[in-house]
């Protein structure tokens, strides 16, 4: 099978394409690359790296129809514990060069063009992450949790609006904004009730309340039942448009952004993940 191997060496801990490559033989592209992976016309993509780089090497193996197959190398790997995928790095790569079983899921876009593959989001999540970056090679997924409790120490609501399919669902104060599509984050954290096979972006808005009511916030992030929590708002949607207070950060799939949840779209089917 002829297959292109994109890798983002500077993603978790930083693994050298060329060990993977040998049980691959594949030719060995980085993250920016996209023209000659594409020039090279594989039959299959495999992407090694975090979840920020697999949303773009994804609408990549969407645009050229070939399979996707992820090797967890990032700090996190939430989309690949969202999807199944072997977090131990042999059997991730043997599923990778002989896996048969293909998942069509979506693709979400920011209005910048940004694709995601699990969340979006503004508020609190987005402080965490810049909480837990420089902790991260220390701790690893741990280090998500340690940003989680500094941001919501230090934190203060968004007051935002936000549009679902041309419809007005929320305008307010807010901890928190996510839009997904797997709805995972954190090292482990999620939406229970995204589904990135529906075609549809879930939209969870924590809204703005006390210090004391954010343990029981994290909690409902953690075990995935956040959507379900009294006064908490979900919605699905096709289109979502967020208007956010001027220099708002955003956290999509893990990296920051400086905007794009004004206008966030999704395409069903957009790539098909190699899962079994």
């Amino acid at each position: 099978m002829k297959t292109a191997l994109v890798a983002n060496r500077a993603s978790g801990s930083g693994t050298d394409p060329a060990s993977l490559n040998a049980a691959l033989d594949a030719e060995i592209f980085g993250p920016d690359d996209e023209d000659a992976v594409a020039a090279f016309a594989p039959e299959r993509i495999v992407v090694a790296g975090g979840d920020g780089t697999i949303g773009s090497v994804a609408a990549l193996a969407g645009r050229l129809d070939v399979p996707l197959a992820v090797l967890p190398t990032g700090t996190a790997n939430d989309f690949a514990r969202a999807n199944g995928i072997p977090l131990d790095l042999q059997a991730a790569l043997a599923l990778a060069r002989d896996g048969t079983d293909l998942r069509p899921l979506e693709l979400g876009r920011l209005s910048t063009g940004r694709p995601f593959v699990n969340v979006a989001s503004a508020g609190l999540a987005s402080v965490a992450g810049r909480r837990a970056q420089p902790l991260k090679s220390r701790y690893g997924p741990l280090a998500y949790g340690i940003g989680a409790v500094r941001a919501a120490a230090t934190g203060t609501p968004l007051t935002i609006r936000v549009v679902v399919d041309h419809d007005e669902v929320f305008a307010g104060g807010a901890w928190q904004v996510m839009v997904a599509c797997t709805g995972a984050f954190g090292g482990g954290s999620g939406i229970g009730a995204a589904d990135a096979t529906d075609g549809d972006l879930d939209v969870v808005i924590v809204p703005a309340g006390t210090r004391i009511g954010l343990a029981r916030r994290a909690w409902g992030l953690r075990t995935k039942t956040i959507e379900r929590q009294r006064r908490v708002a979900h919605f699905e949607g096709k289109v979502v448009e967020v208007e956010l207070p001027p220099g708002s950060e955003l956290n999509c799939d893990g990296e920051f952004v400086d905007g794009g949840l004004d206008y966030v779209t999704a395409t069903a089917n957009a790539f098909r993940l190699v899962v079994a």
